[in-house]
């Protein structure tokens, strides 16, 4: 394979067989329970980068059930997505959500994930099924079991408007690649959006959210303080490539 060969065909790693294939990534009946719990103010000051600015002290807990989406196939992710602030260049301020940390179980999107947006993600053992009344979320690490969520299913139908436009916030988050020397190539913050988005079902209800401490697994990090409010939700969208929107190491 000549030199002009390899241009043309790089994409991802392996060169030969990339671990994933082009975008754009499409998911139907794509099923999230989300909790809405109050934490630690300065945990969560110490975990959000700058420029972004952190709104209160909530964190959103996401259960994602995947069953159907184009390149990736079928798995469940989890993890924490953080209500942050942040003001563009032009002044602009915009509301939306810093990915803290994602935990799945499936190798193709653990890889497109991490190398073209920069998500955090991590192989883990995430799972969430229906039990009679309740939805069940609960994530293994390995063996040990860090996250136990349970939630009453579709006790109340929620208007599908305010989630509408909530999925069409923007969502943040750090890509780091390493130089073959271990220092970083590339330190930047990514913004992405959903796209293309019809909500096909909402509900809300009771929840309950528990965390454990891992040393390889931090969800414990942000502790529950108080549970606020919990959604269950069925939607099509597409997942939308990212933007850079600021360059740690490009020097002032």
């Amino acid at each position: 394979m000549n030199i002009e060969d390899v241009r043309a065909k790089a994409f991802a790693m392996p060169l030969n067989d990339p671990a994933y294939p082009k975008p754009p990534y499409k998911f139907y009946n794509r099923e999230f329970v989300v909790i809405n719990y109050r934490t630690d103010p300065d945990a969560l000051r110490a975990v959000v980068p700058q420029p972004l600015e952190v709104i209160g002290d909530t964190v959103a807990y996401e259960f994602i059930r995947m069953p159907d989406s184009t390149g990736f196939g079928d798995y469940t992710e989890t993890g924490q997505v953080i209500p942050v602030r942040f003001r563009t260049p032009s002044g602009e301020v915009q509301e939306g959500g810093y990915v803290h940390a994602m935990y799945l179980d499936d190798n193709s999107p653990i890889a497109g994930g991490r190398e073209i947006w920069g998500f955090p993600k991590k192989l883990a053992s995430p799972k969430l099924s229906h039990e009679q009344e309740t939805i069940v979320g609960t994530l293994h690490y390995g063996s040990v079991l860090c996250v136990t969520a349970t939630m009453g299913y579709k006790h109340r139908e929620l208007d599908h408007e305010p989630l509408r436009k909530a999925l069409t916030k923007p969502a943040f988050m750090i890509k780091i690649i390493p130089h073959v020397d271990c220092t970083p190539r590339i330190c930047e913050l990514v913004r992405y959006y959903f796209e293309d988005v019809t909500l096909k079902g909402a509900w809300s209800g009771p929840a309950a959210l528990q965390l454990y401490e891992h040393a390889m697994c931090d969800v414990a990090r942000l502790p529950v303080r108080e549970v606020i409010s919990a959604s269950h939700y069925v939607a099509d969208l597409t997942l939308g490539l990212g933007e850079v929107v600021f360059d740690y190491l490009k020097q002032d």
